[in-house]
């Protein structure tokens, strides 16, 4: 696997990554941060003969192919040709739809093969591996199925085309349309064509019904759409848990180490999703979200929240390297869960409250804020006073380096201001007052210890030399009016020191690896947001257009962007970039009232 031209599948359980030539490449099972029983998009350059860990389906003579998505879903349409004028059409997705009074979302992927010319000879192959690629599964099959067994799982697949030719990998002509369906050592007793065809029925009238609902902009409106609905394809429905995104240890930039598993929820992230969800109209799924937080903050002991939980809301993330796996272009080391979760980063309480925050304020929620979520979160806010003007590991995660970062101080700071405001929501006069004088304090110590005179910018850390892109959200986070001119000349000193032609990085000093290679995407939305604020809204919309332009071809991005070649680096798709698209884009439209 050489590239992230990858199109995602899900359906808020488990998602896939399929190439442009229909190849399954990535999906753990049986939910986001489980065994990946189809890994080979980090086998590096193994031999695809003997490559385990994927799902293919080969068109021989092969010339080349078109991948789209069904329009406004997450159902994908790969159509391959070969070099004899004939063309196979494969769909792949995971059911996703109401069932019962229920949503029916199981560990399922269904594909469907279909001739569209000539006379295409396929060849399936269907090689899961488990325990991160290491074990073989031992097979079983029936007339018109075959399990995998693995030490801990058992997948089962349907088929209504040769059993026997999947088993042997042998080529055969397409001449009818065939359907697969993998999922769980359960019985389907239906049709598997019919089965297959009402799930596809279903899914797509899902996902178009749910695209419908979103309140998106004039402008780049497929952008936002496909955003959208790539951040729903990455949050976990049953706890309302969003993950960062669905790999694990694809490299910053090469042979960087700068490999991470990003399958987990970051509570910093918190805030900026809410704010997409809520300006999308995403209702349900930001209110799961925010049940996925609050529970979090509620099982928190005296208001100590760790920076990153699984899906589950347990913080239990161990972090180990996989020697089975080479890694992506064989560029590893494979990491499985995130040391980060041991690191003190207190930017996690403002973010948590700040999110919270949506529960007392915006009237649609199912269950509004009262007193006694408010006097939890107060727990969250003592923590910000106590620790605003201590060191952590920021907002990067530094593991080598601790400093009181400006960013952190900023985000205790949003703490208690949230705070003041729910109290004085609720009533609450004394606690209203409480906390604005906290949020006072804390600002006066970052104006007087962050804020370098020499420089007329603030600094990322109290007392420091160096810059951070977060500093572009002090007007967005409100601790800056946009038209103060600290904001704008710390913007300039961005520009000017992590400036990257139309891309921005996150810093640019020395880390625990080394210095940066790549521009952060997120950072790149940061800065677009800020110049709008600024009115320089034409200079906003070109770079906007750039960083779309960067977009793989189905509309997605990852982590990180090589400044010179832009090509994608880091995991993917990365939910933070996707709901920096979105926020950008509501920021920079016009209007619909101009729109004709």
């Amino acid at each position: 696997m050489n590239n992230l031209d990858l199109g995602l599948i899900g359906n808020g359980t488990y998602a896939a990554l399929i190439d442009r030539q229909a190849q399954v490449v990535w999906a753990c099972m049986p939910r986001f941060d489980g065994d990946p029983v189809f890994c080979a998009l980090l086998r590096g350059d193994s031999n695809p003969e003997t490559e385990f860990g994927l799902w293919a389906i080969d068109l021989l003579d092969f010339h080349h192919s078109e991948q789209e998505y069904f329009t406004n879903t997450a159902i994908l349409i790969t159509t391959m040709y070969d070099s004899h004028g004939g063309a196979v059409e494969v769909t792949d997705f995971a059911p996703h739809f109401t069932h019962y009074g229920r949503t029916f979302r199981p560990m399922t992927m269904v594909r469907r093969l279909r001739p569209l010319s000539g006379a295409p000879r396929v060849r399936v192959r269907m090689r899961p591996a488990y325990e991160h690629g290491a074990v073989r599964p031992s097979v079983t099959h029936g007339s018109n199925h075959i399990r995998y067994v693995g030490p801990d799982q058992v997948l089962r697949l349907y088929t209504d085309g040769s059993a026997t030719a999947i088993l042997d990998e042998t080529p055969f002509v397409l001449e009818d349309e065939m359907t697969m369906i993998l999922g769980p050592d359960e019985t389907i007793t239906a049709p598997i064509p019919d089965t297959g065809r009402r799930m596809f029925n279903e899914t797509r009238d899902s996902w178009q019904e749910w695209s419908r609902s979103l309140a998106i902009p004039y402008e780049w409106q497929s952008a936002v759409i496909r955003a959208a609905i790539t951040l729903k394809l990455n949050a976990y429905e049953d706890t309302g848990a969003i993950i960062a995104a669905v790999t694990t240890s694809i490299p910053e930039h090469a042979d960087s180490g700068r490999n991470w598993d990003y399958r987990y929820c970051w509570l910093r992230d918190a805030y900026f999703v809410v704010s997409a969800l809520n300006r999308l109209g995403a209702t349900k799924t930001m209110e799961d979200y925010l049940r996925y937080i609050i529970n979090v903050a509620a099982d928190s002991r005296d208001g100590v929240l760790r920076p990153v939980y699984r899906i589950n809301g347990r913080s239990d993330l161990h972090e180990y390297v996989v020697k089975s796996l080479p890694g992506y272009r064989g560029m590893g080391p494979v990491r499985i869960g995130n040391q980060a979760y041991e690191q003190i980063q207190h930017d996690v309480y403002g973010s948590t409250v700040q999110a919270a925050a949506h529960m007392f304020f915006d009237q649609r929620v199912r269950r509004p804020g009262d007193e006694a979520l408010f006097r939890r979160l107060e727990a969250l806010g003592e923590r910000a006073t106590q620790f605003y003007d201590q060191p952590d590991a920021g907002l990067w995660e530094f593991r080598g380096i601790s400093r009181v970062h400006t960013f952190s101080a900023v985000m205790c700071w949003v703490a208690c201001k949230t705070l003041a405001k729910i109290a004085n929501r609720l009533g609450l006069e004394e606690r209203t007052a409480y906390w604005a004088r906290h949020a006072l304090t804390i600002a006066k110590t970052i104006e007087e210890r962050a804020w370098n005179p020499q420089r007329q910018a603030f600094m990322g850390s109290f007392g420091g030399s160096e810059l951070d892109a977060s500093l572009l959200l002090l007007a967005e986070l409100g601790f800056l009016r946009p038209d103060d001119p600290r904001f704008a000349s710390t913007v300039a000193a961005i520009e000017q020191e992590l400036r990257r032609g139309d891309f921005i990085f996150r810093y640019v000093v020395e880390d625990d690896f080394g210095e940066p290679a790549n521009a952060f995407t997120t950072c790149t939305f940061w800065y677009i947001d800020a110049l709008a604020m600024l009115g320089r809204r034409e200079e906003a919309r070109a770079i906007f257009e750039n960083l779309l332009a960067c977009r793989n071809h189905l509309g997605l991005l990852s982590e990180d962007i090589d400044p010179h070649n832009r090509e994608l680096w880091g995991n993917f798709p990365q939910t933070y970039c996707m709901v920096g698209l979105i926020n950008s884009a509501m920021r920079l439209s016009k209007p619909w009232e101009q729109a004709y």
